[in-house]
């Protein structure tokens, strides 16, 4: 619910196109639309490719891969430690008999469901995530990273008008 109502927030969301994107969408005659991005991440990965963004590809799908993992992983537990105290509570015997208590398989079922929620939420924070990247990446694909832009740190000191000890610090120009 939260991931469609954040698609449908950047879908409204307008964003200024300047000259500069404007003069290189007109060279490429096709104008990069950071809805289709958004829309096109609502299948994982896709958002990357549509930005040109492949090598972001795996990483979004072994994140996802790794969470589903452990969710199927922490479900398949979780139904055996369940099975195992149902059996107990019924008096019969279980795969545990006489390695665990009954409170003992009780704490594993409750770690197993935790996992598995965890893990759960994060593969939705995962896939909202990539959702996001995909819209972000898209509002900055002409964004212009040339190499006339540049930042310069160095020292500095001043005295302030309050105090006769000299203020050290860094200083930064940036040009562009």
């Amino acid at each position: 619910m939260l991931v469609a109502l954040l698609a449908l927030a950047t879908l409204c969301a307008n964003a200024q196109v300047d000259t500069i994107s404007r003069s290189k969408a007109k060279e490429n005659e096709k104008i990069h639309s950071p809805k289709t991005a958004t829309l096109l991440a609502i299948i994982p990965g896709a958002g990357q490719a549509y930005n040109r963004k492949y090598w972001k590809m795996p990483i979004v799908y072994a994140t996802m891969g790794t969470c589903i993992y452990f969710v199927a992983s922490s479900q398949k537990q979780f139904k055996r430690f369940k099975t195992a105290y149902m059996q107990r509570d019924a008096g019969e015997t279980d795969e545990f008999y006489g390695q665990l208590s009954k409170e003992a398989i009780m704490n594993n079922m409750d770690s197993k469901r935790t996992l598995r929620d965890y893990m759960f939420a994060g593969a939705l924070l995962i896939y909202a995530l990539q959702i996001i990247d995909a819209n972000v990446d898209a509002h900055l694909f002409y964004f212009d990273v040339g190499d006339n832009l540049s930042a310069h740190f160095y020292p500095q000191s001043f005295t302030p008008v309050y105090s006769r000890t000299p203020v050290f610090g860094i200083g930064c120009s940036i040009s562009f």
